[in-house]
């Protein structure tokens, strides 16, 4: 099943992050691959997708 960004809010509007809090999904950030690089302060850090489906963060 496929969840839409819209669903993702319908579904966390009585729980979840604060409506001013930005909600970023993370096979978009990955381009629909497993694996992203953030920016942070000049320092560059690896976002990974796990087979599981879990995130995994590394600097």
């Amino acid at each position: 099943m496929t969840r839409h960004t819209t669903d993702f809010h319908r579904e966390s509007a009585s729980y979840g992050p604060p409506a001013s809090t930005p909600v970023h999904v993370a096979e978009t950030l990955t381009a629909g691959g497993s694996t992203a690089f953030i920016l942070l302060n000049g320092q560059q850090y690896t976002l990974r997708i796990t087979r599981q489906g879990k995130l995994i963060l590394t600097k």
